[in-house]
């Protein structure tokens, strides 16, 4: 287990954690010093062989006391992923088995909750069997955001066929927006920018919250430098935005920030500092 909030039980599912852009490339814009900037800020944050950033590509999985949610389901396996060699036709059994760490099987889940709908975060939505995709979780309720939705529809049908649309087809979608409640201890939470319907993840009971990022922010750096915008963000004005709501939201409260692209332990709080914010990493 990676923490408790309250009642929840907050486990970690690790698909991959390695490097993937340049500093310079994935945060476009930010200057000749980010590699430093996120050498000094994040240790480990950069990949001593290639100077990439290091991405961990996660899901959490909570264990409330009415429900079993899983929160992102990473890359999958046989995915067409051409633009990303190391996400491109995985065959694998390391997120299934992560969940089998947490003793959870494929059935125990009740809800998956997409924070957007990138390849990298629908992956396990589907699975290959007998040739046909079919949802991984077959009693799950799959709760995806209803712009995303509508966008990818048109504009990225290969991803869509492959994790989307047979949860769809299968009944176990449901589109939603805004701030979404799942039972007594869950609460979407809209955060904008990166993709239309992006949304993070308020846990909260027992008088203790935590917030699980999504695409919001991917480096710890990014709190000393919430105006680094990520390079697939749809909106970078927007996602600053967000950005700095999430931050200030998670710091005003006291909240763990469960960051899911941050380097591993990927868990820790935010704090004011000048007119930005400073991460600090559970001990």
């Amino acid at each position: 287990m990676l923490c408790r909030i309250g009642e929840v039980e907050v486990w970690r599912i690790l698909e991959i954690d390695a490097p993937f852009l340049a500093p310079e490339e994935m945060f476009p814009g930010a200057g000749p010093d980010v590699g430093r900037i996120i050498a000094e800020r994040v240790p480990g944050g950069l990949c001593p062989r290639t100077g990439r950033v290091m991405l961990p590509i996660q899901g959490f999985l909570l264990k409330t006391p009415d429900h079993v949610i899983l929160v992102d389901t990473c890359v999958g396996n046989h995915k067409t992923a051409p633009s990303f060699p190391d996400w491109h036709r995985r065959d694998t059994p390391r997120f299934l088995n992560a969940l089998g760490a947490a003793g959870v099987g494929v059935e125990d889940v009740d809800y998956v909750l997409c924070t957007h709908l990138h390849v990298d975060h629908v992956g396990w939505n589907t699975r290959l069997l007998d040739g046909r995709w079919v949802p991984t979780f077959p009693n799950a309720r799959y709760l995806l955001p209803k712009a995303d939705e509508a966008f990818y529809a048109e504009k990225a049908r290969g991803m869509y066929d492959e994790s989307l649309l047979p949860v769809i087809e299968a009944g176990q979608a449901e589109l939603v927006d805004g701030a979404h409640g799942v039972g007594d201890h869950v609460t979407l939470m809209p955060t904008p920018g990166h993709t239309g319907g992006h949304v993070s993840v308020r846990v909260h009971g027992g008088g203790a919250e935590a917030v699980i990022t999504g695409d919001a922010i991917h480096t710890a750096a990014q709190c000393w430098h919430p105006e680094w915008h990520f390079t697939f963000d749809r909106d970078a004005a927007r996602a600053v935005q967000s950005r700095r709501a999430l931050l200030e939201h998670a710091a005003e409260r006291d909240a763990r920030v469960l960051g899911t692209h941050f380097r591993l332990p990927s868990l820790g709080r935010v704090r004011v500092e000048g007119e930005a914010f400073a991460f600090l990493e559970d001990d």
